[in-house]
């Protein structure tokens, strides 16, 4: 088992106009990471909001050892925010969280403490196990989430129970070699993640969160995402 001292948690926050979310993000992942060595690496999409101007002020507060700003001129998805966070990474585990707080910051012992315990090459956040479940979803998202997953277990056959969901805890080595073979850019980025992944044959552990919708700003889930997650299922199905 590795030792936890000679870790250092590398944490990814891709950030799209969250000036109202990213200065209590990140003094939520000091107060619950006392004890441990970490950084947080925000990617900004050229925020018009001055996200960016804020995190340059936590970096005055925290250090810029301890928060990264490594921005990037315009919008230009996810997979490729991940892809971009993790060229700065100098820890040996890496984590991928939404700056909304929809993934509180509290969950993060658990995850590395699951990892710890089991030796897992991913931790990733669930929903669907007891103990986890979604708070400020009206009864339509909540079946259209739950459907998305149920279709997605049923067609491919992951072996994890929340296929899209957005809060893990990857060894460094790990991501880096599924995120070469991951082809999706946005909403579907995640499930093909953990599907890449899990027919690479890493080992995968969860741990039961409960998802929160966001608390500032307007969320960025739509119709045209439905269609892109139905596509990219498609995609899977056929590759996988």
């Amino acid at each position: 088992m590795e030792k936890e001292k000679n870790n250092k948690y590398s944490i990814i926050v891709p950030t799209y106009n969250e000036r109202l979310n990213i200065a209590l993000i990140v003094y939520l992942i000091s107060k619950h990471l006392r004890d441990v060595d970490f950084e947080i690496i925000v990617v900004d999409d050229g925020s018009p909001d001055g996200t960016q101007e804020v995190v340059k002020q936590l970096q005055q507060v925290y250090g810029d050892d301890r928060i990264l700003l490594r921005p990037r001129a315009k919008k230009l998805g996810l997979g490729t925010a991940y892809v971009h966070g993790l060229q700065h990474a100098s820890g040996n585990f890496v984590v991928i969280m939404d700056a909304d707080l929809s993934h509180h910051p509290k969950y993060l012992p658990s995850f590395i403490k699951k990892q710890l315990e089991t030796g897992a090459s991913i931790v990733t956040g669930t929903r669907y196990v007891k103990g986890g479940g979604v708070h400020g979803w009206n009864l339509m998202r909540k079946l259209t989430s739950r459907g998305a997953n149920v279709l997605a277990q049923t067609l491919l056959w992951p072996g994890v129970s929340d296929l899209t969901g957005s809060f893990r805890l990857y060894k460094k080595s790990v991501l880096e070699d599924v995120i070469s073979s991951v082809v999706s850019k946005g909403y579907v980025f995640q499930m093909e993640m953990i599907v890449r992944a899990s027919r690479k044959g890493y080992h995968i552990e969860e741990v039961p969160i409960t998802f929160v919708d966001r608390v500032f700003g307007s969320s960025k889930l739509g119709g045209s995402e439905i269609v892109e997650y139905l596509k990219g299922l498609a995609y899977l199905l056929v590759t996988t």
